[in-house]
């Protein structure tokens, strides 16, 4: 599997390393675990306190639960895969056991049941399921993705959120991302960033950053559209979007087709303004997007420096980060080149 990362380069002999992996983990809420409501009557909320409470009992409860997932009626369905879910969320050392206890195929089986709470509670829990690194193998090899792909296209608003959630935990792995992004979750996570509420927005971009670190994937995002929600993410400067959109962003611009989509959706002005009066974190993936779109194409050098970027690059140059200040230099420098020339030549000092 070939697996990229856009933004580490070197040019003209300068090596530019790539943004922190540590920064981008910041920037981004992983999905720890389900963010849906809890029960709703007295006599559930006395069985919601015992289950969490369960400790000695828990594997015959396990098992009755197990069981109750196959039952022929929806309603026990619902109660058993609502209290696995539960069990899931609310203690850790529950959700290996409750995977061996065969839980997993059953709750795939609710993943894509017709009944929408039925399939809100079957992707809920194999959301808690799958926080447990040893789980996210089996869930995927017992044929969750595609089941959660179909979730995220027509399920409620929680279950398409808690989908793409499932979906990012099992791309943590990196030979499901992938059979991922081939299962076309990738369109429907493009949607759900275009579309979706605030906390779907953020579950979406978290998915794509971490698919989009294939190349394939990156292709089949920029195919989606996905740069056009990215570049309004991005301008909304009061959002917690910006660096979010921007990380994705980073990953994607060095494919040509996704460079010509940030000019064509105006991003170079969004781009420069970041680099003006963002963060110390936005200013540096902002300089970093700005100095892949400006290495190998005069026409977007023109466009970037008609923007007014050499000022807010000059301050970037002396008062940013060392990374950002590194990367704001070779910018200007790249600005400043005659307009014309052996173009060819100077692409070639370029390495991806």
């Amino acid at each position: 599997m070939e697996r990229e990362n856009g933004s580490n380069y070197s040019y003209m002999g300068r090596d530019f390393s790539d943004l922190s992996i540590n920064d981008a983990s910041m920037a981004f809420s992983d999905c720890n675990s389900d963010r849906s409501g809890e029960f709703s009557t007295a006599s559930s909320e006395r069985r919601q306190l015992l289950i969490a409470c369960a400790s000695e009992n828990s594997d015959e409860l396990i098992r009755q639960l197990v069981s109750g997932l196959e039952s022929c009626s929806t309603e026990e369905q619902k109660q058993a895969a609502m209290e696995i879910r539960l069990l899931a969320k609310n203690k850790p050392e529950n959700r290996l056991r409750i995977a061996k206890a065969g839980a997993v195929k059953p709750l795939i089986s609710l993943v894509s049941s017709a009944d929408p709470q039925l399939q809100e509670y079957g992707v809920t829990a194999i959301l808690n399921l799958s926080l447990c690194d040893e789980n996210k193998e089996f869930i995927a090899s017992s044929g969750a993705i595609r089941p959660l792909v179909r979730a995220l296209r027509t399920g409620t608003s929680t279950t398409k959120e808690n989908a793409a959630c499932a979906l990012l935990r099992l791309s943590q792995a990196d030979e499901n991302k992938i059979p991922i992004g081939r299962s076309g979750a990738i369109p429907l996570l493009v949607n759900l960033l275009e579309t979706g509420a605030s906390r779907g927005k953020k579950d979406a971009s978290t998915a794509l950053y971490s698919l989009c670190s294939v190349k394939e994937n990156k292709i089949r995002a920029v195919k989606a559209g996905i740069i056009k929600p990215l570049v309004e993410l991005m301008a909304d400067l009061e959002s917690s979007m910006v660096d979010k959109a921007a990380y994705v962003l980073s990953l994607l611009v060095s494919l040509t087709d996704a460079k010509a989509a940030l000019v064509d959706e105006g991003g170079i002005p969004v781009l420069v303004e970041i680099i003006e009066v963002g963060s110390q974190r936005q200013k540096e993936i902002a300089v970093t997007i700005l100095l892949q779109v400006c290495e190998d194409n005069v026409v977007y050098r023109t466009m970037v420096a008609r923007e007014g970027a050499i000022p807010p690059l000059v301050a970037l140059s002396q008062f940013g980060t060392i990374r950002a200040k590194k990367k704001a230099e070779t910018v200007i420098e790249l600005l400043r080149q005659p307009r014309s020339g052996n173009i060819a030549a100077r692409t070639s000092e370029v390495s991806v």
